[in-house]
């Protein structure tokens, strides 16, 4: 079987009158991230290790942020698309490994709920999707609380 890895890095700033959208659910916060699209960090590291693991360049090269049809994008939509993009070449998601960097709010609470709702868009066990979350000690943008990051590795395999 052929496996192929890809790894994937996406931050956003964190902002008044958005809302807060981390791995396809939205969550309570007083701030939520500013994009073009939802600024869904953890799906846009996770997009980004997926296409990569497939040599398929990155999702600003398939969800251009001068494009209106991307404006206010569901970036549930462009995970799908890109799970889509890779079985072109006969690829499937393997596992994932997340890591979202927020000092604010508390998200071990939600990473179930993040788990299924990408398992179920990727087409995956939910074992298969691991999210992980933590803070950068006060330190940085982050700890400033001024944006989250996201990082993401990914194994995809062969289905031919």
């Amino acid at each position: 079987m052929k496996i192929r890895v890809g790894f994937g890095y996406d931050v956003h700033q964190l902002t008044e009158g958005r809302d807060l959208w981390l791995g396809g659910i939205k969550i309570d916060h007083r701030l939520g991230l500013l994009g073009h699209s939802d600024a869904d960090v953890l799906i846009h590291a996770v997009a980004d290790a997926i296409l990569g693991a497939a040599n398929m360049r990155d999702i600003g090269f398939h969800f251009p942020d001068t494009s209106d049809d991307t404006l206010d994008m569901d970036s549930k939509v462009i995970l799908r698309d890109v799970v889509a993009l890779i079985a072109t070449k006969g690829y499937r998601v393997g596992n994932i490994d997340a890591t979202v960097c927020a000092e604010r709010p508390k998200l071990n609470p939600h990473i179930p709920a993040m788990q299924q709702c990408m398992a179920q868009i990727i087409g995956c066990d939910i074992d298969d999707v691991s999210i992980k979350a933590t803070t950068t000690e006060r330190l940085g943008f982050t700890g400033r609380e001024e944006g989250i990051s996201a990082y993401a590795t990914v194994l995809i395999e062969k289905t031919e």
